[in-house]
C-alpha cells in the first residue's frame, strides 16, 4: 500500500470534519476499514480500500468528481448515442470521464447526478436502496381525490404494482394540474405511466430532487459540482433507504 493514507485524512476529505473529529469517530469505534473496526494510525489504500462510518460507505479516492446537472429535454441520458443526439455527458467537463447515475427520459428535464464514483452510483441505482426522487408533473385535467389516492396507495402497471408515492397537488391552471410526486422506484417512464393509469397524461415533467439534493436555481443545461456535504448526504440517504424493500 505505497499510496495508503491515514484513515483520518480520508474521513476529513469526505466531509467528516477535521482530523481531530475523525480521530474521535475512530476512538468511538464508529469507523471500519475493509470490514474491521479501525484504530488510530490505520492506513487505507484510497483506490481499493473501503471505509465506513456507522456502516455508511465513505468516498475514499482523491480523484472522484460529482456533478449535478439540470438536463434539458431533447438530451439523452447516455455517454454516447448512435442516433447522434446530444448526450448529458456533453454538458460537463470531458475529463475525468463520468457517467450518469440512473436516467431521465429524452422528454423529461431536471436534476441528474454524473460521477466517476462507482460505489455511490451503485448505491443510488440499486433497487434495494431506492433513494427518493421528486418530480413536478403538469398533467392534463383535474385529478379527483380518488385518483390522487390511487397514486399514493400504489397502482397496477404492466410490470407490476407500484410502491406508494407521496403526492401533493401544487396548483391548477386552465386545463392542467401540477402534481408533485416523490417515488423511490426507478422504472422506465414510471411517473408518466402512473399518471396515464389514472387518466391524466403528463404534458411536462421535471425532476426537482434526487435524495437530499435539490437546487431550484440551477438553470436548464447548467451544471455544478456537488459539495462534500451533499456527497456525504447521498451516501447516507442511499444506506438509510435500504429499508424500502
Amino acid at each position: 500500500m505505497a499510496d495508503a493514507e491515514r484513515v483520518q485524512k480520508v474521513l476529513a476529505r469526505a466531509g467528516y470534519g477535521s482530523r481531530r473529529t475523525a480521530e474521535d469517530l475512530i476512538r468511538a469505534g464508529r469507523v471500519a476499514v475493509d470490514g474491521r473496526v479501525a484504530r488510530l494510525g490505520d492506513r487505507v489504500d484510497p483506490d481499493v480500500g473501503q471505509v465506513t462510518v456507522d456502516g455508511v460507505p465513505v468516498a475514499t479516492a482523491p480523484n472522484l468528481v460529482y456533478y449535478l446537472v439540470h438536463k434539458p429535454t431533447g438530451v439523452v441520458t447516455t455517454a454516447q448515442d448512435p442516433e447522434g443526439r446530444p448526450t448529458v455527458v456533453e454538458l460537463v467537463p470531458a475529463d475525468p470521464r463520468v457517467f450518469p447515475v440512473g436516467r431521465l427520459d429524452y422528454d423529461t428535464s431536471g436534476l441528474l447526478i454524473l460521477t466517476n464514483d462507482g460505489t455511490l452510483a451503485q448505491l443510488l441505482t440499486h433497487p434495494s436502496h431506492g433513494v427518493d426522487k421528486t418530480y413536478l408533473a403538469e398533467v392534463v385535467g383535474d385529478p379527483t381525490r380518488a385518483a390522487v389516492r390511487r397514486l399514493r396507495d400504489g397502482l397496477a402497471l404492466d410490470d407490476g404494482p407500484t410502491a406508494p408515492a407521496r403526492v401533493r397537488v401544487v396548483g391548477a391552471r386552465g386545463d392542467a394540474t401540477a402534481l408533485e410526486l416523490t417515488i423511490h422506484e426507478g422504472r422506465n417512464r414510471q411517473v408518466r405511466r402512473m399518471c396515464d393509469a389514472i387518466g391524466h397524461p403528463v404534458r411536462r415533467l421535471i425532476r426537482t430532487r434526487v435524495g437530499p439534493v435539490r437546487d431550484d436555481r440551477l438553470q436548464s443545461g447548467a451544471w455544478r459540482t456537488l459539495t462534500v456535504d451533499e456527497v456525504r448526504a447521498l451516501y447516507e440517504s442511499a444506506s438509510a433507504a435500504d429499508g424500502h424493500q
